[in-house]
């Protein structure tokens, strides 16, 4: 009887059951995360070993990341903010395109500037980071999808299948390689490095495949009745911001999903829900409110010296670093630390989800990311590829734990119409002060200190960590949904019982 109760309760803790219950777009937007990721984790891992090969030097692989990071910006910035004009799903679909595109000139070509070209203007993972114009969109695609009790468990379900998606890519590219030059005659290292970029080239094809079969709720006008209810009532409590409850919706996840079932007042407001009107390229960023500008602008400065330590470190980076440091290192050994390091971050992401129920979401985003960022500040010292492997599972164990609070809390302080803007914006800046980190990194490699790289990385985090926890804790989240749910529940005249009017005892986040 009681393993009976435990394995519903399993279902339930472990945010399965609200990922099974939001639907098949909701499963197939994990799918494409998980599938480029898969891309991501393949082309991180032999990315600057490319360009060693290609008689690259050093400085130059670090400016080729930063004039990448900084196409993404350009990407993202011009795919983000017509999203929700022209379509969620044709703007993922056009991305998938250019992500095949980029993945084929990889595959064929060899000219440093070609390449650049490729990465600039198409999609190419040059930090294993997903710096792309995906992510935002998806995000305010699951937001849309989700309500805010269950929000936070698919997010973490997103982030999950990402890291399952990078140690498979990285585990499967270092066995290519090994495989190719090893087995197969004629295979030179450099070729094989070729081949490994037609997978990223066939997992942009999965993408483009799979966006086909998304429906209309994942736009930001979709869906019907009592789906696009919930989304609308989801985007109203995310959106519930600087001083709502973020801690109390977290702990119930039934009572809200009943209540915005039943209440189809909320598709009445269609200020929550409409697209930007505007013609102006610039529209997303005119319909930011103050009220969100003055705790979002915070939040971003403090994103954005995460962004570059990450980018001082990135995966590339990293596993380039480890192959400078112990050359006797096969690539296949390489790939098996990177991979079970992704592993380690995957089976530890899903914790994520119950610790933000019980603990808050600032909570759970900083005290899960103090250690990695220790680890990436005493990532030099060890002598031994072992304790250097120590470090690196710690670090990646921890470091995606962050992920889908953060993602939860910018939904939880922002309007719904606003979301994929902020979203967006928030993207874009993250990738513009991430984009200056490897040029630092290369800067310093070339004059034979790659290792302060890390240890300047690892006190940036540790400045994020601290700052977030300083200014944010005391943040009330979800102000603008209760605000929203009493409004429709004194239309209604308390038809429905005043569920969705009583207002939440509001917890510190």
């Amino acid at each position: 009887m009681a393993f009976s109760n435990f394995l519903p309760r399993l279902f339930h803790e472990s945010g399965l059951q609200s990922v099974y219950t939001t639907g098949l777009d909701a499963w197939l937007i994990i799918l494409n995360r998980c599938c480029r990721m898969f891309a991501y984790g393949a082309s991180s891992l032999i990315l600057a070993m490319f360009f060693a090969e290609l008689q690259i030097s050093d400085s130059r692989i670090g400016l080729f990341m930063t004039l990448t990071l900084l196409g993404d910006v350009f990407l993202s910035l011009i795919l983000t903010l017509i999203a929700d004009k022209v379509g969620r799903r044709r703007t993922l679909f056009a991305g998938s395109a250019l992500m095949i595109m980029s993945g084929v000139i990889f595959a064929l070509c060899e000219n440093y500037w070609v390449l650049l070209f490729a990465a600039i203007v198409g999609v190419i993972s040059a930090t294993g980071g997903d710096f792309g114009p995906f992510r935002a969109i998806e995000e305010s695609t699951v937001s849309e999808l989700t309500c805010r009790d269950t929000r936070n468990d698919v997010l973490v379900w997103y982030v999950t299948t990402a890291s399952i998606g990078s140690a498979l890519g990285t585990e499967v590219a270092g066995r290519v390689i090994e495989w190719l030059t090893e087995v197969e005659d004629g295979w030179s290292l450099l070729d094989a490095y070729h081949a490994v970029f037609w997978l990223y080239a066939l997992m942009g094809s999965v993408n483009m495949a799979s966006v086909l079969f998304l429906s209309d709720k994942c736009e930001l006008k979709g869906g019907n009745s009592t789906a696009s209810t919930a989304v609308a009532s989801s985007a109203s409590s995310v959106v519930d911001g600087a001083t709502g409850d973020e801690t109390a919706p977290l702990l119930n996840n039934t009572d809200t999903v009943a209540e915005t079932t039943v209440t189809p007042k909320h598709l009445a407001k269609p200020a929550l829900i409409k697209a930007p009107s505007s013609s102006c390229f610039l529209s997303p960023f005119k319909i930011i409110s103050r009220e969100t500008l003055s705790v979002i602008v915070l939040l971003w400065v403090l994103l954005m010296i995460d962004s570059l330590a990450d980018g001082m470190t990135s995966s590339s980076l990293t596993t380039y670093f480890i192959s400078t440091k112990f050359p006797e290192l096969p690539k296949s050994r390489l790939g098996d630390m990177v991979s079970t390091a992704y592993l380690f971050c995957s089976l530890g992401s899903p914790l994520a989800g119950p610790l933000a129920r019980h603990i808050g979401l600032i909570n759970t985003m900083v005290f899960t990311h103090i250690p990695s960022s220790a680890a990436v500040l005493f990532f030099p010292f060890p002598k031994t590829a072992g304790g250097t492997f120590g470090l690196l599972l710690l670090r990646m164990a921890l470091n995606n734990m962050d992920q889908a609070p953060r993602a939860a809390l910018i939904a939880a302080v922002v309007k719904p119409e606003e979301r994929t803007a902020v979203m967006g914006i928030t993207a874009l800046l993250r990738t513009l002060s991430g984009s200056v980190g490897p040029s630092i990194t290369g800067l310093l490699a070339g004059g034979g200190r790659f290792g302060v790289a890390f240890v300047v990385a690892g006190a940036l985090r540790l400045v994020y960590d601290c700052g977030l926890w300083a200014i944010f804790v005391n943040v009330r989240l979800h102000k603008h949904e209760m605000a929203q749910d009493m409004e429709s529940d004194e239309a209604d005249g308390g038809e429905n019982g005043g569920a969705s009017g009583q207002q939440q005892p509001e917890v510190a986040v």
